[in-house]
């Protein structure tokens, strides 16, 4: 038959297989064989159906369906996916049948048996790149859908696919946060904690984790964080680390980035505030202690001064009580504005020359390897706009008149050569805290690296304070 002779339709073809299907048959047909049989028949049959689907073909250990829409074709996907994993969990992970996916959307060649062409060839080598119980889909998917379902989007930058010309640019599809809230589900870390999920006053989804042992110590939330991506983190994963061998790490993803909600929400100091309040809130402990780092310094100066007594001990690290525009000066007025600027105009481009700028700052003593890691877990903490908007929030705030009141131990570190936040702002917290005391670290990083010669001395520091302090209950 020729191409001629062959019908054309715009599809969104979904293309399936189990993941390590030959493994799994070696290790035990049977059951193998009976869990694939019982997804097609209680699962992906009706699921594909209820989407306005249709099965193409059932191979050995995969299928192939199509659907009139992408939306229709990434709901079908994730409903089955989940209900995979539901099923699955209990079980050993070595003996667990899951599936990969992929998803494209366009032009197909079909008759009344099979479809065939590029758009399904993209959909088949897609699904081989994708995670197991992942979905891995196309550009042409990603824009179809857009904000109408709620899932992410990470993109994976360009593939090349085999026996595809062109490379295709790929996206991994998973739950947004406030859908991963309702249903209750927990996504896996590897750093054996989970991320979960719980509701700020105003109803905005903050993802949070803990990891550790012992007395509970609250990272209060960045403008810049990611849960699932901070262990790697060059500029402050390695705090994670130690400090999690002495402490039960309590950490969350601020309201606008990272894991938590992206999308319609405020982004106001307050609510900055609130949100380390509902944290905290979901650990029934007496007290906790804080830590504040950068910016997040005087959102928990504020929780301190709105709960004093909940609070054990408090570490000020590279923190300040005066943003850019309340300091007095006119230098770093314009610095403010041409951050913003900066931001908006390139936080997420794919050339990183903007985002270059934000790490030099924070640590300009990065390896080249350091810095070009650093410059695309910018881009992955939250879009250009959100990001602008805490910037151009905590340039603002000024939390000068609290320090006074402030009635727990507290510790402040701050770096002499530190661009971002001047010693001076450090000087200015210790001396308006009573009884503070301040450590001064020999270093020009904003956020101390693992192999600066100070990062030792500044774990002591933190440690022999938190464990001299009133232990929290």
């Amino acid at each position: 038959m020729s191409e001629e002779q062959f019908k054309r339709r715009l599809a969104a073809v979904l293309a399936a297989d189990v993941a390590d299907y030959s493994r799994l048959m070696q290790l035990d047909e049977d059951t193998t064989m009976s869990a694939w049989w019982e997804y097609r028949q209680e699962i992906i049959e009706p699921t594909v159906s209820e989407h306005q689907g249709r099965i193409v073909k059932l191979t050995g250990d995969g299928f192939l369906a199509e659907f009139p829409s992408a939306t229709d074709a990434v709901r079908a996907a994730g409903a089955i996916q989940a209900e995979v994993a539901r099923r699955n969990e209990g079980v050993p992970e070595e003996r667990r049948v899951e599936f990969r996916m992929g998803l494209n959307l366009g032009d197909v060649l079909w008759d009344d048996e099979d479809i065939y062409g590029d758009g399904v060839n993209i959909a088949a080598r897609l699904e081989s790149i994708a995670p197991r119980g992942g979905i891995c889909v196309s550009e042409m998917v990603r824009e179809a859908v857009g904000t109408k379902l709620p899932v992410r989007f990470e993109d994976i930058g360009p593939k090349r696919l085999k026996n595809i010309s062109n490379p295709v640019r790929a996206f991994l599809v998973t739950p947004a946060p406030s859908h991963a809230a309702a249903s209750g589900k927990r996504i896996g870390l590897t750093d054996q904690s989970a991320v979960r999920y719980c509701l700020s006053n105003d109803g905005v989804s903050i993802a949070y984790a803990e990891v550790g042992d012992g007395d509970p110590l609250v990272l209060a939330g960045s403008w810049m964080s990611h849960l699932e991506k901070e262990w790697d983190n060059p500029a402050w994963g390695h705090y994670l680390s130690h400090l999690a061998e002495d402490f039960k790490i309590i950490r969350y993803d601020q309201r606008g980035n990272g894991m938590s909600d992206w999308d319609s929400v405020d982004i106001s100091f307050e609510k900055m505030v609130d949100d380390l309040e509902r944290v905290i809130d979901q650990f029934q402990y007496e007290k906790v202690a804080i830590f504040g780092a950068s910016q997040a310094a005087s959102v928990s100066i504020a929780y301190v001064r709105r709960h004093p007594l909940r609070v054990s001990h408090l570490v000020l690290y590279g923190g300040y009580a005066r943003g850019r525009r309340r300091r007095g000066s006119p230098e770093a007025v314009a610095e403010s504005e041409a951050l913003v600027t900066l931001i908006r105009q390139g936080w997420g481009n794919e050339n990183p020359a903007f985002r270059q700028t934000m790490t030099s700052l924070f640590m300009p003593d990065a390896t080249q390897e350091e810095a070009a890691w650093f410059n695309e877990f910018q881009r992955a903490c939250g879009p250009a706009e959100n990001i602008a908007r805490f910037r151009e929030m905590f340039d603002e705030i000024d939390v000068t008149d609290l320090l006074e009141g402030i009635d727990v131990p507290t510790l402040v570190v701050h770096c002499t050569g530190d661009s971002v936040a001047p010693i001076a702002e450090g000087k200015l917290l210790a001396s308006r805290i009573p009884r503070a005391q301040f450590v001064t670290l020999d270093s020009k990083n904003h956020m101390i690296m693992a192999r600066d010669p100070e990062f030792p001395r500044f774990l002591q520091s933190v440690r022999s304070f938190l464990r001299s302090a009133p232990e929290p209950t």
